[in-house]
């Protein structure tokens, strides 16, 4: 592996895994097919299906890196959950924005954290190939844009939307009026964490369980979690700062679970490709979450259904038909 891994696989892979964990269009769809459709060394060097690739021993700091961009990026946001988490346990209850987040972050966790660990490897090795990775990804476009249609059919019918369990009405983000300067952003983010922070628990696990969808390669983890939220009254852009605060532990501890296989026999003549991908996978990854962010206040879905679904039917067809 450490002869065929070069640095420049190593760059575009850390890349792509650092803007489509966070795009919603799915890293590991994304890290079975671009091998695959490159074919010749990329192919060989780059199976994710292979029990014992050594190319997992690489993903696995990808993985860290995206992580860590997501906390560099969020850094406010957890010393004010880690914050509620601690006096929550303290005081033994859950009455402030902060120390409700915390709890539906950790509550949301445990379902795709339990999923993870004994379906991962089953997943990823049966269907962690290309023809069934294109196949997930077409779906994850259908997904996404069946999201936005219902969101957009509970937006005609004032009783019901972003309705609360008890019938009130879920609190929209104001508009968009002031600059985007430090400041403001922290405010708004502030916001943003207080109204998702009153969401009912149950929605919030049912938000949080989607991610074990994503286990599927193709279908996108904060597409899923994102459609999950918008259809329990979310807005888009709450919807995607909780699915980015909800996959923060999750990504990170998939890659600390793994972190030995790098200094085993998979990470052998390979460490500094792997600082090369996850230099880039982290620059690529704070930069998507800082686009995202804003991106979600004011635009949908639509544009990365449409692309999941035509780079899925496309890849489909070269799979197929092109020897």
């Amino acid at each position: 592996m450490s002869a065929h891994l070069t640095y420049l696989e190593a760059i575009v892979v850390g890349g792509f895994q650092g803007v489509t964990e966070l795009f919603p269009v799915s890293s590991l769809g994304h890290s079975v097919l671009v091998p695959a459709l490159v074919g010749g060394s990329w192919a060989r060097d780059l199976n994710v299906s292979a029990p014992e690739s050594p190319y997992l021993a690489f993903v696995v700091g990808l993985h860290v890196a995206t992580a860590l961009a997501l906390l560099v990026f969020f850094w406010r946001d957890w010393v004010r959950i880690i914050g509620g988490l601690l006096t929550s346990i303290r005081d033994r209850r859950a009455d402030t924005p902060e120390q409700r987040l915390a709890w539906l972050l950790v509550l949301g966790t445990i379902p795709v954290g339990v999923a993870g660990l004994l379906l991962e490897h089953l997943f990823r090795t049966t269907l962690g190939r290309p023809i069934p990775a294109a196949v997930f990804l077409t779906i994850n476009g259908v997904v996404l844009w069946s999201g936005e249609r219902l969101r957009r059919q509970s937006a005609l019918a004032p009783a019901t939307v972003g309705a609360h369990d008890d019938g009130r009405p879920a609190v929209e983000p104001p508009a968009v009026t002031a600059p985007d300067d430090d400041e403001n952003r922290i405010d708004r983010d502030r916001a943003s964490d207080e109204r998702i922070g009153r969401i009912p628990y149950r929605r919030g696990v049912l938000i949080g369980t989607a991610q074990v969808l994503a286990l599927l390669p193709g279908i996108s983890r904060s597409g899923v979690t994102m459609v999950a939220g918008l259809t329990r009254g979310l807005s888009h852009e709450d919807a995607a700062r909780f699915s980015f605060l909800l996959a923060t532990p999750v990504i990170l501890a998939a890659g600390v679970l793994k972190v030995p296989d790098l200094f085993g026999p998979l990470g052998r003549g390979i460490h500094g490709q792997v600082l090369a991908g996850s230099a880039a996978s982290f620059v690529a990854a704070y930069i998507s979450v800082r686009f995202l962010t804003r991106y979600f206040r004011t635009r949908t879905l639509n544009p990365f259904a449409i692309y999941c679904a035509a780079a899925g039917l496309v890849s489909l067809i070269l799979l197929t038909t092109v020897r």
